[in-house]
């Protein structure tokens, strides 16, 4: 079988909606948006193998802890584990990169963000509060020898330090090397949107970056997508329920409500690929705006930031380019996949493109 190069699906011909991409059609297309891996790809111990990884987005390249942004989060099916949830929603901020990893990753993953975070910001836990960090997972347990723990604190660190605004990798790197989708290779998938304001011209980027590992490959829209079905090519015999992570960027400014609204609209574009949101599935969305830096230390009682008008036309362009910029990017978390061998010598193929 001749192994395909990694392309993005648009390179293959498919288009999704109708609203122009950004010029890396990745989430770092928002201004200031980083992106880092660090892939683990190596034999442990007997038939054991890591088949992992870790990956850092940062909403911006100031101190985060210090200059906070707004952010939501929205969850569409919960059998997930991650951390510091529960303060998004609560506070309406992210002061912490967002970290994905493996199920039990997050450990660690978690310790390595806030080590990185203390030594940036000696105040923190001392002559000021303390820090919410945020880590999200999905489970790559038929690859990844999970049990092993092969994740490190070291690594998050890493993870950090190599963010850039590049264009990230996508397919099997960072928290996606051992990542499943519709019985195929999948991992991280990115893509972008511009949206024009047509009464004042501003524009507005909204980006996305998944990390795919879900549903049967009976499950999957190909006739959507016009793909054949290549029997020569075997899918992993038996998926999980799996899970998607989604975190969406935009410099448009909104509000927490308003993210969250925009978070459910990723839904949308999950739904479209072909996923159901199954019983043992974590579909989860975080979101953040970069159009405001809430600063940490302040003297001020009251706080002022510009939002959007909810009934303005632009609020429909924007739930649109949310649930295009999901589809897409899982699309592209297969599209970009490479077909890898991992724990007990299990291989999961890359999805047979021609």
């Amino acid at each position: 079988m001749k192994l395909q190069q990694p392309k993005k699906i648009r390179d293959r011909g498919i288009t999704i909606g109708r609203l122009p991409v950004g010029i890396k059609n990745c989430i770092t297309d928002v201004e200031g948006v980083k992106v880092g891996h660090v892939t683990l790809d190596n034999p442990l111990q007997g038939a054991e193998y890591a088949a992992t990884g870790v990956t850092a987005i940062l909403p911006h390249e100031d101190n985060l802890f210090m200059n906070k942004v707004v952010g939501a989060s929205y969850v569409l099916n919960g059998f997930g584990k991650t951390t510091g949830l529960v303060q998004v929603d609560e506070l309406g901020l992210i002061e912490s990169p967002i970290m994905l990893t493996n199920t039990f990753g997050v450990p660690a993953v978690t310790q390595g963000a806030l080590q990185y975070m203390l030594e940036q910001n000696p105040e923190i836990g001392d002559t000021t509060g303390t820090i919410n960090l945020v880590v999200g997972e999905c489970n790559d347990s038929r690859l990844n020898s999970i049990r092993e723990l092969p994740i490190q604190p070291s690594h998050a660190i890493a993870s950090i330090k190599e963010a850039s605004t590049e264009a990230s990798l996508e397919g099997a790197v960072g928290a996606g090397k051992g990542m499943i989708c519709f019985g195929y290779k999948g991992g991280i998938g990115s893509s972008s949107r511009i949206i024009k304001d047509g009464t004042s011209g501003e524009t507005y980027t909204i980006g996305c970056l998944v990390l795919s590992n879900f549903g049967r490959k009976e499950d999957f829209q190909m006739d959507r997508y016009k793909l054949s079905d290549n029997q020569n090519v075997p899918t992993y015999p038996k998926p999980a329920d799996g899970s998607i992570m989604i975190v969406l960027a935009t410099d448009a400014p909104l509000g927490s409500r308003q993210l969250k609204r925009l978070a459910k609209r990723c839904g949308i574009g999950l739904g479209r690929t072909g996923s159901h949101f199954s019983n043992g599935s974590g579909d989860i969305v975080i979101a953040f705006s970069t159009a405001h830096k809430i600063p940490h230390f302040t003297t001020d009682t009251v706080e002022t930031r510009l939002e959007l008008r909810e009934d303005h036309p632009i609020m429909n362009d924007l739930f649109s380019g949310a649930s295009d910029v999901t589809e897409e990017a899982i699309l592209n978390s297969l599209s970009q996949a490479v077909t890898t061998t991992g724990r007990m010598g299990n291989t999961v193929h890359a999805y047979p493109f021609g």
